[in-house]
């Protein structure tokens, strides 16, 4: 390591922006005792070996982003941002710098450290604001611009001393195809935040580089190589073969002598570009150099290594190698290096330096030396050696030594100019392969344990999330439930309204009820909620002994937020049997389910288990897994189940709901002629009994009351047939005709006559006659009458209860004449209990007289004398 240590020497200190120099505009070329200097400002440094001064500064009219120094002619070539090429001689135009200006170099006004002579827009050679790089190839000037999609490789010629300064016309142009698009709009191209990098590649003999300084892009090839990578065109005409390396990552070549325009070659341009590699990272460096080493009595050779650095570190690394049959093929092998590297330069004896914003390396590629090699000759492993020096933004390579070292020139990120001599006869640090076999060893250990590592963060984090999830959910629930149980009187926030209908279902109707759950609140039902619909069917008529069927629906809310509401239509009936038991029970309430919500917080994953767990079990969640908040409960009776097809007129009432449903069977026999009736017990009864009648008589004060307005302009017959059918969809034909009695049909088909009608009472108050409404139901099915009464029962029970709490007093009563009327009833009571025993106990012959009479009185309870007050 010792011969490794660099002997630093500084030079000259150039001003530098604040932050220090930035990586890949600065540049340094080094000639004889000159070395030129670009701090990617727009000042041009001259600075003198020898004499230890600057000679020259010169102000261009932008930020100089290249520059080349074509030493036959001293003519310098400087790129200007956004401006184009400046050709200037530096015979005419040199200028000296006083000695005395020294003193001047820490100024703050910005000012060079001498007087700057500013070139004359006259010397701009190609102006062009899209050029991003050139190179000088003999007498032709190469440049790569920046068109609004592609890059474009443009040839042109140039001038000749003592000619006209513009160039003599362009020779061809090739587009360059990208694997992303390059920014900025058409028309106004940006600025590239790397910039390419061009690199002229010769085979031997060529004298297309004559000239070229130290520091240029430009550098011989040997034959076998040159001829593998670039055809054997290429080596026929012995052109000059332009390398390009792009920000996108892809190296690519134009071979020169066959670039020509379009309309002068037939065919397509982009054929003659090849692209050789891609290294996916932008290209920072294009060089050679010599990799196998030289016998004492042989003469030196060309280099036999192409070599090509990314920005984040990766290099390639490309010589002709022998394969298994014997045949000459391109080795390519890519290699990763410390990153971000900012500048690069190959030097003798296989060796690239590469500098890093921590330290400028050196890693060997030559034969002889590297450990691991491969069978192409390639090392298997680079191995970077530090010299000790920190953040150099440009790089060249001055002079090599006969003993081995080598001399380098760097600009550091603080405007520093320094030299580096090095000696590097000893051998670099390399490790063997039994330390290289260990390291990856440890390597893959390290990331074995990384990977168990990250995966346990992210189960740790997941499992996290989860709980964050819950708990966020859980928060929300207990929101939503505190505002119902909150708001039990009156509107609330969240409500579910229960409307009943007819729908037509093959083969028959059915009776669907709708629930609209609406959230009015602020809150959202998300993930966890669902609407519970329960459908609880009445004792039925023929067996009291039986309990109602309860059917539950469970619909997912999903997400119902605040404004939102939802529909839901289920079927009521009739069943298979066709018959509806009256009344039904529709409770809907919102269920949470605990289980969905938390379970899968609080249970482990195989990766991850808590210890939190053990203690806390996934069994701590309640029996019943969830909350349930009761919203509406609405009861389904005969009135609201009535359809009336005689009320609706023929474009407005659908087919097949005006009244029971007839098989297509049934219909295609009775067109053939006459059928037998069928001869079920209610069809004999409609047939040869008269209807059921049942009667109810309430005060005429009471209903005015209940009623309030909604009686005003109509009799009090209407509205109280209006009220009864409130909830039923004819109640706008019903208040459009203003009846007061009407014809419908019952679930069953049977016929159900709703009349009301104002009677007068005149026996019951002292006072004189009393002016009652009397409400009249008659079907000819005691099934559907009962139905019905329960129902109008219903109704006026819960008007009387609303009535008497705002305390209106009775009129006087006949006392008697009630309790005569209560003696009456509690006989007929007792007398249907006498006959529902002897029912049980006579034969079928006998029964005939018992159930007529049994007829009889429930007919007489039906039609009591009784008022409702």
């Amino acid at each position: 390591m010792a011969g490794l240590e660099p002997r630093v020497e500084y030079l000259e200190s150039f001003r530098c922006p604040l932050g220090g120099l930035a990586a890949g505009k600065p540049r340094v070329l080094c000639h004889g005792a000159e070395i030129f200097v670009s701090t990617g400002s727009e000042f041009v440094y001259v600075y003198d070996q020898e004499g230890r001064l600057l000679t020259a500064v010169y102000r261009f009219p932008g930020q100089v982003w290249h520059l080349e120094l074509w030493a036959p002619r001293r003519l310098l070539y400087v790129l200007c941002a956004q401006k184009g090429i400046y050709c200037l001689s530096l015979d005419q135009a040199s200028r000296s710098v006083n000695q005395g200006d020294g003193d001047d170099r820490g100024s703050e006004d910005g000012e060079p450290p001498c007087a700057a002579v500013p070139v004359h827009p006259d010397a701009c050679l190609l102006p062009d604001d899209t050029l991003c790089t050139f190179t000088v190839v003999d007498d032709m000037l190469v440049t790569l611009a920046q068109g609004p999609a592609r890059w474009k490789v443009q040839l042109s010629d140039c001038p000749c001393p003592g000619e006209d300064a513009r160039p003599r016309g362009q020779i061809g142009e090739v587009e360059l195809s990208t694997s992303s698009p390059l920014a900025g709009a058409p028309g106004e191209p940006t600025a590239p935040h790397i910039l390419p990098v061009l690199c002229c590649v010769c085979p031997p003999g060529s004298r297309a580089l004559q000239g070229r300084t130290r520091g240029s892009r430009g550098c011989l090839l040997e034959q076998a190589l040159f001829g593998l990578l670039f055809g054997v065109d290429a080596s026929l005409l012995e052109s000059p073969v332009i390398l390009c390396g792009l920000p996108d990552g892809q190296l690519c070549c134009v071979v020169l002598k066959t670039l020509v325009t379009s309309r002068l070659s037939p065919g397509d341009p982009k054929a003659l570009v090849k692209i050789l590699h891609h290294l996916e990272e932008p290209v920072v460096f294009i060089g050679a150099l010599k990799t196998e080493s030289l016998a004492e009595d042989a003469e030196d050779t060309h280099p036999d290594c192409l070599v090509a650095l990314g920005h984040d570190g990766r290099i390639l690394a490309i010589k002709a190698s022998w394969d298994e049959a014997g045949t000459l093929v391109p080795e390519l092998r890519e290699y990763q290096l410390p990153g971000p590297v900012l500048c690069a330069a190959c030097g003798g004896s296989g060796r690239v330096y590469h500098s890093t914003p921590s330290e400028l390396c050196v890693v060997d590629l030559a034969r002889g030396r590297a450990s691991g090699r491969g069978p192409g000759g390639l090392p298997s492993l680079l191995c970077p050696a530090g010299l000790g020096i920190c953040s150099v933004v440009t790089l060249s390579v001055s002079c090599e030594v006969p003993e081995g070292g080598a001399r380098l020139l760097a600009l550091s990120a603080r405007g520093r100019l320094m030299t580096c001599s090095l000696d590097l006869s000893s051998e670099m640090p390399c490790p063997t392969r039994a330390a290289v076999a260990d390291t990856g060893q440890k390597i893959k250990e390290l990331l074995s344990g990384i990977g168990t590592v990250s995966e346990r963060v992210s189960s740790l984090k997941k499992a996290v999330d989860q709980r964050n999830k819950a708990l966020t959910c859980l928060n929300e629930a207990m929101n939503v439930s505190c505002v119902l149980l909150a708001s039990r009187e009156g509107p609330r926030p969240i409500s579910c309204t229960t409307t009943t209908a007819w729908s037509r279902l093959q083969p028959q109707d059915v009776l669907t009820a709708t629930c609209r759950l609406e959230n009015n609140s602020g809150l959202s039902l998300d993930r966890g909620w669902a609407l519970c619909v329960q459908v609880l069917t009445s004792t039925p008529a023929s067996d009291t002994d039986v309990a109602g069927s309860a059917t539950t629906y469970t619909i997912p809310v999903d997400r119902l937020g605040p404004g939102d509401r939802r529909e839901v239509t289920l079927p009521l009936g009739p069943g298979e049997d066709g018959a509806l038991d009256l009344p039904l029970t529709v409770s809907c309430a919102l269920h949470y389910s605990l289980r969905e919500v938390v379970g899968g917080a609080l249970a482990p994953s195989e990766s991850f288990k808590d210890p939190f767990l053990d203690e806390c079990p996934p069994d701590v969640l309640p029996e019943q897994d969830g909350i349930c908040l009761p919203l509406s409960k609405h009861t389904v009776d005969m009135l609201q189940c009535l359809r009336f097809p005689g009320l609706a007129t023929p474009h407005t009432q659908p087919s097949g709901l005006l009244g029971p449903v007839s098989d297509s069977v049934d219909t295609f026999l009775g067109s053939l002629g006459p059928r037998s009736e069928p001869a079920g017990p209610a069809s004999l009864r409609a047939k040869f009994l008269p209807p059921s009648v049942a009667t109810i008589k309430v005060s005429a004060e009471l209903l005015r009351a209940a009623l309030g307005d909604s009686h005003t302009g109509t009799s009090l017959g209407c509205a109280t047939l209006q009220w009864l059918l409130a909830e039923n969809t004819a109640l706008d034909v019903v208040r459009s005709r203003r009846l007061s009695s009407v014809q419908g049909v019952a679930p069953d088909g049977t016929d159900l006559h709703l009349t009301i009608r104002e009677v007068a009472v005149t026996h019951l108050c002292t006072a004189g006659p009393m002016q009652t409404v009397e409400i009249q139901v008659e079907s000819s099915s005691l099934a559907s009458l009962c139905s019905a009464h329960h129902a109008v029962i219903g109704r006026l029970q819960r008007m009387v209860v609303e009535q008497a709490a705002q305390s209106s007093s009775p009129p006087d009563l006949r006392v008697q004449y009630l309790r005569q009327i209560h003696i009456n009833h509690e006989t007929l009571l007792r007398e249907v209990q006498a006959l529902r025993d002897r029912l049980c106990t006579e034969d079928e012959a006998s029964s005939c007289g018992t159930a007529e009479r049994l007829l009889q009185v429930y007919a007489q309870l039906r039609s009591p004398s009784l008022l409702l007050l």
